[in-house]
């Protein structure tokens, strides 16, 4: 891929990183002396000293040919700026960062494929890892649902129940639905059915409509403070 990052920060150098050790054509765009030098010095790609909210200064990173552009500056109006001229250029995938929530439904009205502020998703992520130790990973979907991935307890309620069983016997909810299964014994993950037994041991990729709750979690026997 053809893939035009704006900004050599903190969130921009490992995505530089990233990109180039995947085999991508990376040009990099930093209004910054200083930072686009050191990009300069540590990637094997094209890195521009310029400013990208100007439209001659895409067209010279190649936006004409490029696949995708992901902005990455610590301005949302920056990013802004360069989403809407990336989508006059007609770049087919724009990406940009998301400081401010609240500038979320113009990144929407450009047609912009947004990440939320990465700070926040870091402080979020090391308070959930002190507060709810038992969850391995997990994604928020939409205000309140998560998927997230979680072991099983040897003395746990639903160890040797088949899904259909722990449903039946309201150890699972309506809005609580087994993903995957990962088990010790086998290479590939077990796309789970009615009649899978949950196995202590087992790495679970749960859905749950209401999140992550103690009342969710209990049932694979991570009892923690409710």
């Amino acid at each position: 891929m053809y893939i035009i990052v704006v900004g050599a920060g903190n969130i921009g150098t490992p995505l530089i990183e990233i990109a180039t050790e995947g085999g991508n054509e990376v040009v990099v765009v930093e209004r910054d002396e200083d930072k686009a030098e050191s990009a300069a010095a540590a990637f094997d790609c094209l890195v521009l000293n310029d400013d990208a909210t100007v439209k001659q200064t895409l067209l010279e990173a190649g936006a004409e040919r490029a696949d995708a552009i992901i902005t990455t500056t610590d301005k949302d109006a920056t990013n802004i700026m360069v989403c809407l001229l990336a989508k006059e250029l007609q770049i087919p995938d724009i990406v940009s960062v998301v400081h401010n929530a609240e500038h979320m439904s113009l990144y929407r009205q450009i047609g912009v494929n947004t990440m939320e502020n990465p700070q926040s998703l870091i402080a979020e992520y090391l308070y959930r890892a002190v507060k709810r130790p038992s969850i391995v990973d997990y994604m928020r979907v939409g205000d309140h649902a998560e998927v997230f991935e979680i072991r099983v307890d040897e003395e746990a309620p639903i160890v040797n129940e088949t899904i259909q069983e722990a449903a039946r016997g309201g150890l699972l909810g309506d809005d609580v639905l087994i993903v995957a299964v990962e088990r010790a014994d086998e290479s590939d993950p077990i796309t789970p059915r009615g009649n899978t037994t949950v196995h202590a041991g087992d790495l679970l990729t749960v859905y749950s409509g209401d999140g992550a709750t103690p009342e969710v979690t209990d049932v694979f026997g991570h009892y923690e403070d409710h």
